[in-house]
């Protein structure tokens, strides 16, 4: 069964955000649905579970009060990290905040805290119970918080695809590369298989150590499970052409290519994608240029191909961030990522004149599972003396990822 985590959609409102930036237009409401998302049975998903705890009403007026006393109760005995597109709700109680794996990183240097309590989606906490100590905990607040696109590549699918590989004679050609929004299992898949991890910063360095392990001309990349990060890298950074790159699509035999194909083609990729950055179009881009003179466009690689071409830049959460914060004075920026993060961004910088790329919105629905009932449950429950949520990566499985992050960590420029 698919979940689909792009949702309802609440059309922008000609509301300001700040009085700094006139500007910015909020959704006129966030959909109530999206709270309903992410449920399954299957607790090795990143479609996720329903969170058993007892939650606190979210109209609990003592709330941020019962967080703030949970949290100095932990004290340095936990360790709270916030993902960039966190409502702010949330990132208010985060010790740092980042992309995935600056997260993930962050926990393993930290091994005096016991509990490191994520404030992200399931294959972050994953990463982070790869990195960490052994008597450290990770703590997910909500384990239906999920990643559509992670949950696009299933171990048994891509196992069945290598297979595929093999029979097409092209597997000992081919060195696989997987996202950091990919699950353990599917990390661990590429460090049996002598490949590596990456991340939307580095992916240009990853997919060229990858094909320099093999002889000119012959080197292919298997690329999980986010297709257009994939095309993205090797067309627009790379010099490879669209011709260079198939679509493998395991719900279809052989992935619905020919052997003739995949010996052809330089970059097969995974049929997966971000539910948000895949909303993204070349008219939402067209039609902000009309919208706003002189705006400068800023989208993450995980938009489609026709998406970063249209736009002036296009980089990782944490280039996205810093562009903004170097940007000039009134200038103007249209910004392809998770509203959470565009709309901090606008209020951090009324000095700015920001744009939500999309006229209409879509939150990350499993990201914003996480929310201030869910912090509260899990900081209380720990100051308890109750663990709750708590990720363990299967120790065979845990190896083979640090294998493929491991390798990750050894490429220039991390």
């Amino acid at each position: 069964m698919t979940t689909r985590t792009d949702g309802p959609v609440a059309t922008l409102a000609p509301a300001s955000l700040d009085q700094g930036t006139p500007s910015f237009a909020e959704p006129a409401s966030t959909p109530a649905a999206l709270l309903l998302l992410g449920r399954a049975q299957d607790l090795g998903s990143e479609r996720g579970v329903e969170c058993p705890g007892d939650l606190p009403a979210a109209s609990d007026p003592d709330l941020v009060a019962r967080a703030r006393a949970a949290r100095q109760a932990l004290g340095s005995n936990a360790f709270v990290l916030g993902h960039h597109y966190q409502r702010d709700e949330v990132i208010d109680f985060a010790d740092v905040t980042g992309d995935s794996f600056k997260l993930a990183r962050d926990a393993a240097n930290r091994p005096d805290a016991e509990f490191i309590v994520f404030c992200g989606v399931h294959f972050m906490a994953e990463s982070a119970d790869i990195l960490t100590a052994s008597h450290q905990q990770v703590v997910l607040p909500d384990l239906a918080a999920g990643c559509s696109m992670a949950d696009m590549a299933a171990i048994a699918q891509v196992e069945e695809c290598w297979d595929t590989l093999v029979e097409a004679g092209i597997a000992e050609d081919v060195i696989p590369v997987t996202y950091m929004n990919s699950s353990a299992a599917i990390k661990a898949f590429t460090g049996r298989h002598g490949g590596t991890v990456c991340t939307s910063s580095n992916s240009q360095v990853a997919l060229t150590w990858a094909f320099g392990r093999r002889p000119e001309g012959r080197g292919k990349v298997l690329f999980l499970p986010d297709q257009h990060l994939g095309r993205n890298t090797a067309v627009s950074q790379m010099g490879f052409s669209l011709d260079d790159c198939v679509v493998y699509d395991p719900h279809k035999p052989m992935g619905g290519l020919t052997p003739q194909q995949l010996k052809n083609a330089r970059m097969i990729l995974w049929r997966g994608h971000c539910s948000v950055h895949g909303r993204f179009t070349a008219d939402n881009v067209t039609a902000v240029r009309e919208r706003v003179p002189g705006v400068n466009v800023l989208v993450h690689p995980e938009c489609r191909h026709d998406v970063v071409t249209a736009a002036d830049q296009v980089g990782s959460t944490e280039y996205i961030i810093r562009t903004i914060e170097a940007a000039p004075a009134g200038s103007s920026w249209a910004i392809g990522t998770e509203l959470n993060l565009v709309r901090r961004l606008a209020r951090t910088h009324p000095e700015l004149e920001i744009t939500y790329l999309d006229r209409t919105v879509c939150f990350c629905s499993t990201m914003n599972r996480i929310d201030l009932p869910h912090l509260v449950w899990t900081l209380e429950s720990l100051a308890a003396g109750r663990s709750v949520n708590r990720i363990v990566v299967d120790p065979d499985v845990a190896h083979w990822a640090r294998v493929g992050l491991d390798q990750m960590l050894a490429l220039p420029g991390i």
